[in-house]
């Protein structure tokens, strides 16, 4: 539970420490498409964060299998939207160009998640392949 109010706090910080910058900036449609898009993934990143819970942990391990809520449909909703966020603050702060970290950060996030599939494999195995197969990602 400290875990995942940390995560509350920081994403509060975060969102309050960004307000001001948002107060009188021209809202272009590059903008505009960036908040669409931001918003909504970083509200649906930190409810994947409280639903994962006590699971959660930077490293690989399988302390226990996690098939509800937004995980019920995606196996990683944490790096989906977190990966969506960045897109939607990269084009709301009008940098496209910064787009190219998806190059990098991509392939990171596949690898991450093949690595945590293992472990959840031996750790809790039909039970995790039936998962699987019933999940995107």
């Amino acid at each position: 539970m400290k875990l995942n109010m940390a995560t509350l706090i920081l994403a509060t910080v975060a969102l309050v420490l960004l307000l001001p910058h948002l107060v009188g900036l021209a809202w272009t449609p590059m903008r505009a498409a960036g908040a669409a898009i931001a918003i909504p993934a970083v509200l649906l990143f930190c409810l994947a964060r409280l639903q994962l819970g006590r699971a959660f942990s930077v490293r690989a391990k399988a302390t226990m299998l996690v098939t509800t809520g937004l995980y019920a449909r995606i196996r990683n909703p944490i790096y989906i939207f977190g990966g969506l966020a960045l897109v939607g603050l990269l084009l709301w702060a009008g940098q496209p160009k910064l787009l190219f970290v998806l190059v990098i950060l991509i392939p990171i996030q596949v690898y991450r998640s093949r690595q945590e599939a293992r472990v959840l494999e031996k750790e809790f195995g039909d039970a995790y392949r039936k998962y699987r197969r019933r999940t995107w990602f």
